[in-house]
């Protein structure tokens, strides 16, 4: 596998991380714990050494998953989590944000707990909490550095006025937001513009447009029993048919290349900038095997070029999240 520096950091991960949300909840088809640890070593079996994961996703059990699955390898890996939220203690409910130092503190002690190390890699805040200033926040994990419990900082979906501001107090070592094909807001709202100036490597998660652009889906498709997809604009019929354009333009270059739609899409990610790592993530050993192979799938100019004019030809239909989610972006 492929390495790449996060921007000037020092922080060194696999080309295509590893997004571990999915494995035991969001998509309705949650693996037994064990199951997931055993895909997780066979990630790092093929060469996956940057693992992503939150205090939230559960809340608490996906901590524990990665933790347990990487704890013999821990010297070979980079574990990102997140903090942000606050979260019910009894009923594991999520009731907000909760950027406050104080709290940022006992996330990360919460964290290293169940994910059973000593130090987290990336530390990134989940969400800006509009209630605290992103200095205080990042003067909060700077403090954590100096500490030892964390070493690097990162941020998730901030808006390139608050990056920089947070920046300014405490490097940000990258920056994690949806970025792919039908998701290209990166490219116009000054982030990825920030990021090169600053040295902030980043990472797409949703890379593959949660399944939809691996061709494995079309309007004719019922999404399960607590798949949060069902809440998503995209995902309506009538939206995932309007998008299939997206999927066959895909399918086209994938057909000329010997691969997949999927792994045309991480191609293309890749392809973009040398410091940006996407974080697919899967319940499959084959998607699994099939994702990391786009590392060696080389998009000549000319490929980049006719999917950028193909695609500035399709109008994607339907908003990332419900109007309560997408207030919590870019702010």
């Amino acid at each position: 596998m492929h390495k790449r520096k996060l921007g000037n950091s020092g922080l060194e991960v696999s080309a295509i991380g590893f997004g571990c949300m999915g494995l035991n909840i969001m998509y309705g088809h949650a693996l037994a714990n064990q199951e997931s640890v055993a895909l997780i070593r066979a990630a790092v079996e093929r060469g996956v050494t940057f693992f992503d994961t939150a205090e939230v996703y559960g809340p608490f059990s996906n901590e524990e998953i990665v933790g347990e699955a990487l704890g013999p390898v821990r010297d070979q890996v980079v574990i990102a989590t997140k903090f942000g939220f606050d979260i019910d203690p009894v009923t594991k409910q999520s009731t907000g944000l909760n950027s406050r130092p104080e709290h940022i503190r006992e996330a990360a002690e919460g964290s290293l707990a169940r994910l059973g190390i000593e130090v987290i890699d990336l530390y990134y805040q989940h969400r800006v909490d509009p209630n605290v200033p992103i200095e205080d926040v990042a003067g909060a994990v700077q403090k954590l550095i100096s500490e030892g419990k964390v070493r690097h900082f990162g941020m998730s979906e901030p808006s390139a006025q608050t990056l920089r501001r947070a920046h300014g107090v405490q490097p940000v070592a990258a920056l994690q937001n949806e970025y792919s094909l039908w998701t290209r807001g990166p490219e116009t709202n000054g982030i990825l513009e920030a990021c090169e100036e600053l040295a902030i490597g980043f990472v797409p998660y949703s890379p593959l447009g949660r399944g939809f652009l691996t061709g494995a889906m079309s309007k004719e498709t019922q999404l399960g029993e607590g798949d949060f997809r069902k809440m998503l604009p995209r995902f309506t019929p009538e939206a995932m048919e309007k998008n299939q354009a997206l999927v066959d333009l895909l399918r086209r270059i994938a057909g000329r290349k010997n691969a997949t739609p999927a792994q045309i899409a991480l191609a293309w990610l890749l392809a973009q900038k040398p410091w940006i790592a996407p974080i697919p993530g899967t319940t499959k050993l084959h998607r699994l095997e099939e994702n990391l192979g786009a590392a060696d799938v080389a998009l000549t100019a000319g490929d980049l070029a006719e999917i950028e004019r193909a695609a500035a030809e399709i109008q994607v239909e339907g908003e990332r999240y419900p109007e309560r989610l997408q207030a919590m972006l870019g702010r």
